[in-house]
């Protein structure tokens, strides 16, 4: 680690004005291009803010006096490399040559734009133009670089990604999960660090006790640097020969730019609470002042060019500005908004040829539809915590490592954040992967990265997120509240998701298969308590069940039973204490979207219906089905749709109280007061 040495440290994110250029061996023409690529969001923050005054635009945030961090690095690398920027990197999206109508229409929240005024500033991405944009919880972007990296290593390439942080954002769990994976899987990354001083208004020193976030870089037994953010040929020329040496060597690197915002972290916040002696200090190191001095004293351009290109990029952002909001407002469309929350995919069912079968129970099914799965998709990428050789605690992936190599079978650390946003990164250059958690319950340290990252990118940038997690859940194994949950319900209400949770081991083989090739991100739950009871003989070869239809386990006129996983089980037994009823069992297998349409067949039917799950009574999955059923089949019931579900308690350890938590009991008992209604 080290301090390049023009930089004199002189305390809270100041440092000495004098800046000094080394062109090197950069052509005149170089310095032409990077001065232009600084010139432009430059003028474009001017005109925001003065469109801002006049109340054309509603918020921004400005990047003036940052400007070189996001254009040196954007002319650094390859077009084709990936950038994951921040909200103040305005040059990196006009360095990757964003056309600015465009890029105009997006900040203006119009149709046109890059994600159908669906997402305000910064918070999209381009595939054409290797961006990925971020979202607000600032962190999680680190992980999808971590995924893009990966996928590089794994095809070859030799390629670099560069993924934007602010001193801030350093202190989110996301930013050590990701730089240690990088670090333990020698991932091709540049972690840039904008230090700025404030994280919003809170001083950097308020915000780590090291004296420099680069220093943090020897914990992870990796490279760390900082330089000066305002020096663009620093920049430039430090990226550049990072970028060239993780290329041949891939690895993960620190990189720790100082700099400083000249305005509020976004307008309306002001700027009070920073001393003013140190917008004195910094004003004097305005990157683009004193690269067009250097320029201009250097002999490269002349006070008549320059002038000569302000007043053409002032027209051509003026232009711009004038076809953006040329614009019409944008008009809702409810299906066409419901259409973009998944890809374009229309499911084709494969049926099993071959007459060959054998017996296998409900785990030896998951792992067989993995394992075709893999030798499908040669590239397909499974990990999770001591998935390889180990097979994982449940030994679903026993094997595996042996067949297909520990670049695909993946051991992690425990960073389940990390990995689920490294599944979206792999996504983004093309990969199928499976994420397994080691238990669901564990799940809630990944929230953020599917409901705000797996599930929303599709929606908001047509990005779509190709990943399968694999979630071990429910109770009945003595396994008490931290590993026994059944969380489906959280997923349920989040857009973007689907889920599935199949009862059987010929469903368990074919709906894996069937989330696999799915594009979209899938929830897998697998019931424990069903991995090794249940068994059956089923086809060996591949098959998918047809996704988004429920099976009816069996049909009758009397009284309709709507249940899930192990629900399934309980349904059919109790099912048989009453023989002189007749019950449609409807095992709903995707939870979301669910089958309304098998529903309401059988609603229409038998009048009586009961809705059964194991996850806790309130706020569970059968309160929306009752809710559906009584908006849109009110005249038909006979009765009050009942439910029976799980107490409102954690999961209990002791066997006794299990099974009082399970809804067995009180699933019978309503049972019999529906009959009799």
């Amino acid at each position: 680690m080290k301090e390049t040495e023009h930089l004199e440290i002189t305390g809270l994110g100041g440092i000495t004005p004098a800046m000094q250029f080394n062109r090197r061996d950069i052509t005149n023409e170089k310095l032409t291009e990077l001065y232009k690529a600084i010139l432009l969001p430059r003028l474009i923050e001017e005109k925001m803010l003065l469109m801002l005054r006049l109340g054309k635009i509603s918020k921004w945030f400005s990047g003036i006096g940052q400007e070189a961090i996001s254009v040196g690095v954007a002319k650094a690398l390859y077009d084709d490399e990936y950038i994951l920027p921040m909200h103040r990197n305005l040059g990196v999206f006009t360095s990757r040559g964003m056309p600015l109508d465009r890029l105009f229409m997006q900040l203006q929240g119009k149709y046109n734009g890059y994600s159908k005024a669906r997402e305000r500033s910064f918070h999209f991405g381009s595939k054409d133009h290797h961006i990925v944009g971020m979202i607000s919880h600032l962190g999680p972007q680190m992980g999808i670089a971590d995924g893009i990296a990966l996928a590089c290593k794994l095809k070859q390439e030799e390629k670099v990604t560069v993924v934007f942080t602010g001193d801030g954002g350093t202190s989110e769990g996301d930013f050590h999960e990701a730089v240690n994976v990088a670090a333990v899987w020698d991932l091709p990354v540049i972690f840039l660090i904008e230090n700025n001083g404030y994280g919003l208004s809170t001083p950097t020193v308020e915000q780590y006790r090291c004296k420099h976030l680069f220093q943090k870089a020897e914990g992870y037994g990796i490279e760390g640097y900082l330089i000066d953010g305002n020096n663009l040929l620093e920049v430039y020329n430090t990226v550049t020969n990072l970028a060239d040496s993780i290329r041949k060597n891939p690895r993960p690197v620190i990189l720790e730019c100082l700099t400083f915002r000249m305005r509020g972290h976004e307008e309306a916040s002001g700027v009070k609470y920073v001393p003013k002696e140190l917008f004195e200090l910094w004003g004097k190191k305005d990157p683009l002042i004193n690269y067009e001095s250097f320029l201009t004293e250097a002999g490269v351009l002349s006070q008549g060019t320059i002038f000569d290109l302000r007043n053409e990029y002032k027209k051509k952002i003026d232009d711009a500005v004038d076809i953006a909001f040329s614009q019409p407002p944008v008009e809702p469309d409810d299906e066409h908004e419901l259409n973009d929350v998944h890809s374009d995919y229309k499911q084709k069912i494969t049926i099993a040829i071959s007459n060959a079968k054998s017996e296998k129970r409900f785990i030896d099914a998951i792992s067989d539809g993995l394992r075709l799965g893999m030798r499908k998709y040669e590239n397909m990428v499974i990990m999770g915590q001591d998935i390889a050789e180990y097979g994982g605690v449940f030994k679903i992936t026993e094997g595996f490592s042996a067949e297909f190599g520990k670049q695909r079978v993946r051991n992690t650390p425990l960073c389940e954040s990390a990995i689920i946003n490294a599944s979206l990164g792999l996504s983004i250059k093309g990969i199928k992967s499976v994420v397994e958690m080691q238990f669901a319950d564990f799940v809630t340290c990944g929230f953020n990265a599917i409901v705000n990252n797996l599930a929303k990118i599709h929606y908001r940038w047509g990005q779509n997120a190709d990943v399968v997690i694999r979630m071990p859940a429910g109770a009945g194994v003595g396994a008490g509240p931290f590993h026994s949950q059944s969380n489906e319900s959280w997923f349920f209400h989040t857009p973007g998701l689907k889920i599935f949770y199949p009862s059987t081991p010929y469903d368990a083989k074919g709906m894996m298969l069937a989330a696999l090739e799915d594009p979209d991100p899938v929830m897998f739950f697998e019931h424990k308590a069903l991995y090794r009871r249940l068994k059956d003989v089923i086809p060996d070869e591949y098959y998918t069940v047809e996704t988004g239809k429920a099976r009816m386990v069996s049909e009758g006129n009397d009284v309709t039973i709507i249940t899930y996983g192990l629900g399934v089980i309980w349904a059919v037994e109790c099912a048989k204490e009453f023989p002189n009823v007749s019950f449609d069992i409807i095992d709903l297998r995707t939870l979301l979207p669910f089958d309304k349409g098998t529903i309401l067949n059988s609603v229409s039917k038998t009048g009586k219906i009961i809705v059964l799950h194991e996850d806790c009574i309130t706020g569970g999955i059968g309160a929306e089905i009752s809710a559906f059923i009584t908006e849109n089949l009110f005249e038909k019931l006979d009765a009050p749709v009942m439910r029976a579900g799980g107490l409102d308690t954690p999961v209990p350890f002791a066997v006794e109280l299990e099974q009082n938590f399970f809804p067995i009991k009180r699933f019978k008992e309503k049972l019999g007061q529906l009959i009799n209604y």
